[in-house]
């Protein structure tokens, strides 16, 4: 069930136009106020495994080739060293993406959250997720509401207002 939850909150990121199951706002989910947070935990778990992730495939990068593949110039950097480096440079990458299939138990789930989520939360040290409480409980057992979103989007921010300028010559 967490592993659904989890998965649920990265999959309202792509874009779903057209579907008929559509999610309302990206990065958020309602569930009950108990199972957000219960899967917070294991949402930003996996987020964090991404973010390292993508510092290694960054630094991976100086050793890849863009020739496109089968052609002769990708066959000749297959059979260079350089190819062995990338090979090495990439082996914490594909163990990090396995990892969080283990984790989230949706393939398409840990693509965006590669490709989409982890960038987002780059610079960011942690508390990828907010937990709020909703007003109205749920209807048929009155359950308690909560909000699962991920931070940064929808965040609040406090404006301070400037001092008022008072004339001088007044006093």
């Amino acid at each position: 069930m967490l592993k659904n939850l989890a998965s649920a909150i990265f999959l309202t990121e792509r874009d779903a136009e057209g579907e008929e199951n559509a999610p309302k706002i990206k990065g958020r989910i309602v569930t009950t106020l108990h199972k957000a947070k219960e899967v917070r935990s294991l949402v930003e778990k996996t987020i964090t495994i991404a973010k390292k992730a993508l510092i290694k495939q960054e630094a991976a990068a100086e050793f890849a080739t863009s020739a496109e593949r089968q052609s002769e110039a990708w066959k000749t950097w297959r059979k260079s060293d350089k190819w062995q480096k990338w090979a090495a440079a990439m082996a914490p990458v594909v163990n990090a993406r396995r990892r969080c299939i283990q984790l989230l138990g949706d393939k398409q789930a840990v693509r965006l959250l590669f490709s989409t989520v982890a960038p987002r939360f780059k610079d960011r040290e942690g508390g990828y997720t907010r937990v709020l409480r909703l007003a109205k409980p749920r209807l048929g057992d009155a359950g308690i509401r909560g909000i699962l979103e991920f931070t940064g989007v929808r965040d609040r921010k406090v404006m301070k207002s400037q001092k008022p300028a008072f004339d001088e010559a007044a006093s």
